[in-house]
């Protein structure tokens, strides 16, 4: 049962995802070539517990880390471990926080140096079909609009949209009622609702679609070991609209990106 909040909880939501937010941006300053994802790990879990919250995936069903990092061919739920990250690769780093006893949720795909152009196209596809998502929050319109949205964008573009992983509603646990296909027909799904909150994450390949689930109970990787995107923003719905829980800005103003992406669902509240 989807369980809707209140504007109240919505703005303890909004703390929560905003710590997420400053993680990932306070992570952008030190991923480059030559550091560990154990390392990230461990910054991220301290910056977490200095701000007076919990990871929210350490010890999640068991999951042993602070993060989800997943490089290049991995789409989700890869390890932190010791190995080196170079220059060309890309790493989807999956952040979740505990504070006020609501969860935030967010994940960007950084690139590590120079990127292949293909692989730069991906990544750039990606986040504008998150946003493509995000516009169909409509109150009144369904899942499935947002999962059509999400799907289209990405296709026509000849890249895989994984259909085992999804998107999800979110509050006081990290995975609730509904869940959030990046696929889907228009008009199908649960109606949307104010008060709605979810988190929307295409994960999207260079090439099929297909996917593979290792042996550890966590890590997925593409079926044909081409590189994957990933982009998560947590989303509620407010006076019939979207609006941002989570941002990029902090992302951004690390690596020096300027961008209005976010423009149209801000709303102080």
């Amino acid at each position: 049962m989807i369980q809707l909040k209140t504007i109240d909880e919505l703005r303890l939501m909004k703390e929560s995802a905003r710590l997420v937010s400053k993680t990932l941006g306070m992570l952008a300053k030190e991923i480059k070539p030559g550091i560990t994802t154990l390392y990230l790990d461990k910054l991220a879990h301290d910056f977490i517990k200095d701000h007076g919250a919990e990871p929210a995936f350490l010890g999640y069903g068991g999951f042993p880390n602070s993060l989800c990092i997943s490089p290049n061919e991995q789409v989700v739920h890869g390890f932190p471990n010791k190995e080196v990250v170079k220059e060309g690769d890309v790493l989807s780093v999956d952040c979740g926080v505990i504070l006020n006893g609501f969860v935030g949720d967010h994940a960007y795909t950084f690139e590590i140096g120079e990127v292949k152009p293909e692989v730069k196209k991906l990544l750039q596809v990606t986040k504008e079909s998150l946003y493509k998502g995000i516009e169909q929050c409509i109150r009144g319109k369904r899942i499935g609009d947002i999962s059509h949205a999400i799907q289209a964008h990405c296709e026509k573009e000849g890249y895989g949209v994984v259909r085992e992983l999804v998107g999800h509603g979110l509050g006081r646990q990290m995975h609730e009622d509904p869940q959030v296909p990046n696929y889907g027909r228009q008009g199908s799904g649960k109606v949307i609702k104010d008060g709605l909150a979810i988190a929307i994450e295409p994960m999207i390949n260079l090439g099929t679609e297909k996917v593979k689930f290792h042996n550890d109970g966590w890590t997925v990787t593409t079926l044909d070991n081409m590189p994957s995107a990933h982009f998560e923003h947590d989303v509620a719905v407010i006076n019939g609209k979207p609006v941002l829980l989570s941002t990029f800005q902090y992302v951004y103003e690390a690596l020096g990106i300027v961008s209005d992406e976010e423009k149209p669902f801000q709303l102080d509240f």
